[in-house]
């Protein structure tokens, strides 16, 4: 069972990110087209988490699903299910682990997608993929960024979802909303390695607490709109 033994919105908040919003043009659907249709040199963050990577970590794939909406884009994430194995009770973007049957990364997004919120592809124009993040609990993670067009139908797997929310882009790609926290292991302490201390981000969101694997893909990619 792969729980935190912490509550991350109880610890203290370390240092905040800082960097200055996106500018409003670089969230337009037309603007992201572009960005990911060319090449862009930038340099993804590294997660202490991924720091131990296993040796054959399973492929996995979410989809990040910004919404075409006319307030502004926002982004599509669900809180998975208290009573799961990985990840329990986090703020997640869809997805899961890939199947023999699917074709490629986007198509394990998309089907995982479907899957899990009911969001048919026929909605979905996919703008790309960030590079693969490695999780804790030992998934090698493809982040397929995609335009998502309304209306649309969403219906949650109950075992999985326990509830689909959406963000403002605009929110999440501000680096003053990028707060920085650590724990450490119960076993790690006074005179201790202090090597096991876990660092990650986290972007609390009206009652929602958006940490771990999903705000790292979100920083990377502030980072790559950024760049």
């Amino acid at each position: 069972m792969a729980k935190p033994f912490f509550d991350p919105a109880l610890l203290p908040i370390d240092a905040i990110a800082g960097e200055p919003p996106l500018p409003p043009e670089r969230l337009a659907p037309g603007w992201l087209r572009e960005r990911f249709a060319r090449t862009v040199d930038w340099f993804p963050e590294t997660a202490d988490e991924s720091r131990g990577t296993r040796a054959n970590p399973t492929p996995a794939s979410v989809l990040v699903p910004l919404v075409l909406r006319p307030a502004g884009i926002t982004v599509l994430l669900t809180r998975r299910t208290a009573h799961l194995n990985d990840h329990a009770g986090q703020v997640a973007f869809p997805g899961g682990r890939a199947e023999h049957d699917d074709a490629d990364a986007v198509d394990t997004a998309l089907r995982e997608t479907e899957e899990e919120i009911g969001l048919h592809r026929r909605h979905i124009e996919i703008l790309g993929t960030l590079p693969l993040y490695h999780t804790g609990t030992g998934y090698a993670v493809t982040p397929v960024v995609a335009l998502v067009a309304p209306p649309f139908e969403l219906k949650a797997d109950p075992f999985e979802v326990a509830e689909i929310f959406e963000v403002p882009l605009r929110f999440l790609m501000d680096g003053a909303h990028h707060e920085l926290r650590s724990a450490l292991p119960p076993a790690a302490g006074a005179g201790q390695d202090r090597q096991a201390k876990r660092t990650f981000y986290t972007m609390p969101y009206e009652g929602h607490f958006i940490w771990g694997a999903t705000a790292g893909m979100l920083r990377n990619l502030f980072h790559f709109l950024r760049a």
